[in-house]
């Protein structure tokens, strides 16, 4: 089963990093967001991967050719420039690239991958979300409706910490605790391919008509995630997921 990443956007939230690299490619632990997401699928045995390209895409594209020789030991005979490696840590990754316009929105971009998704369902996520959901487990539900689309349902954890008070004494306090609000658009979907049959052009974001037809067409089901869930989106957000995988806790993995 395919995997779409969108790894196009600007990052403009995080401009303090993507004046130098693509949003994807901005470090947790010393590897990119893009790395995170794609060992979050691959441990369900999802390696098929399509990433949809534009802003910086030579970054993207660089990493994935060095992929081997950066995460390997090797001697380099600088004459006849012959390398050998002595131990490889490569991924048992398939992984295409696509260029798909540098001001693309998330609509068009899944449009201009078209001729790679063949006709079976296919995964679809951003390059800057990280969770622990099952992603055997969300294709098993898909499958299941047999509705065109599946976005997970997530609710995302409070800004800041959580008091409960008795009077003005403070007897619970939890740091980003999830909120019990209603639910939102996690970023993983699985979809099947006639989707692309709602999305008009390159100006079509993905989040606006593309789903409200599905929904409105009886076409969109919800996969409920209770668990972890976080979007890399400012300063503090990958602050916290630094702090998560240097504490072990890097519940995505």
């Amino acid at each position: 089963m395919k995997i779409v990443i969108l790894a196009g956007g600007y990052g403009t939230r995080l401009a303090e990093y993507t004046d130098r690299v693509p949003k994807p490619m901005v470090n947790i632990g010393g590897k990119p967001i893009l790395w995170h997401i794609m060992k979050s699928y691959a441990k369900y045995g999802f390696n098929d991967f399509i990433i949809a390209l534009g802003y910086k895409s030579e970054i993207i594209k660089e990493y994935f050719l060095n992929y081997n020789k950066l995460n390997s030991n090797f001697s380099i005979e600088l004459k006849s420039n012959k390398i050998t490696e002595h131990n490889n840590h490569t991924e048992d990754w398939k992984v295409t690239l696509v260029d798909t316009g540098l001001d693309t929105m998330t609509g068009g971009r899944l449009k201009r991958l078209r001729k790679y998704l063949g006709k079976e369902p296919f995964f679809a996520t951003y390059g800057d979300g990280l969770s622990n959901i099952n992603f055997k487990e969300l294709m098993q539900f898909h499958n299941g409706h047999g509705k065109l689309a599946t976005v997970s349902a997530v609710r995302p954890a409070a800004r800041f910490g959580l008091l409960s008070l008795n009077k003005n004494i403070v007897t619970k306090f939890e740091e980003k605790p999830q909120t019990e609000a209603g639910r939102i658009n996690g970023g993983f979907f699985v979809l099947d391919p006639k989707i692309i049959d709602y999305i008009d052009n390159d100006e079509s974001i993905w989040e606006r008509e593309p789903l409200c037809n599905l929904a409105e067409s009886g076409n969109l089901y919800a996969f409920k995630h209770d668990g972890f869930w976080q979007c890399a989106d400012t300063i503090r957000d990958l602050k916290y997921l630094e702090e998560l995988f240097g504490e072990n806790k890097a519940h995505w993995l």
